[in-house]
């Protein structure tokens, strides 16, 4: 039965929130916890002997830090899903994570709720960002950014794109672009379609991304 579980790696130099991590994580039944790593260096080889599906990586640890790790692991061509756990909500963190391909970010002070979904999301190929990370300093007024060709996005779709990486679910951007909410409905599917992407967490990603040069 454990070949069915998602095998997941912790590494933290902080031993408590290892065993804290491990023990929420546990509780679940179809998640299993199979190691621990205290650094970068220490990671990349618990992932070659382990195989883990998903590592939950401190971006703080000694030797070679986590950013540095993440950087290694895609180098070296490993697909593992890895997810940074941090206390950084500063948003040069998720840039720079998602970037070098990161599936997922989550705040060390998240309920036990978002983490075990972090997990499953990115197991199943999708990506996670805290909901509680604040996105009002990534953008600046929308007014002051025109749409990429590459996307061929409308700059009412640019505005949708924008709302949707503030979190705003289509009821919002309805209220705050004074549209309907089936209109709403309408440009998220196209931008879905336009951008390549399956759901409003990898929509948000793309923004940040491009957010990081003029669109």
């Amino acid at each position: 039965m454990n070949k069915l579980k998602i095998k997941v790696l912790i590494a933290d130099d902080h031993a408590l929130m290892c065993q804290g991590l491990k023990q929420i994580i546990e509780l679940e039944s179809d998640i299993d916890v199979i190691g621990s790593a205290v650094d970068g260096e220490d990671t990349i080889r618990k992932v070659e002997e382990l195989k883990p599906d998903v590592v939950l990586l401190d971006i703080n640890m000694p030797n070679m830090n986590g950013i540095q790790a993440l950087r290694r692991l895609r180098d070296i061509g490993s697909d593992v899903k890895i997810i940074m756990l941090t206390f950084h909500e500063e948003p040069e963190y998720l840039f720079q994570t998602l970037n070098i391909g990161a599936n997922g970010y989550v705040l060390k002070d998240a309920e036990s709720d978002s983490l075990i979904k972090a997990i499953r999301d990115v197991y199943r190929g999708q990506s996670y960002i805290h909901p509680t990370l604040s996105k009002a300093s990534i953008y600046k007024d929308t007014k002051e950014h025109t749409v990429n060709k590459k996307d061929n996005l409308t700059k009412r779709e640019y505005e949708v794109l924008v709302l949707i990486a503030d979190g705003k679910n289509n009821r919002e951007i309805a209220d705050d672009l004074f549209i309907s909410e089936k209109t709403v409905k309408n440009h998220v599917s196209n931008i879905f379609k336009k951008i390549k992407v399956s759901d409003r967490t990898q929509a948000a990603i793309y923004a940040y991304k491009n957010s990081l040069k003029s669109i």
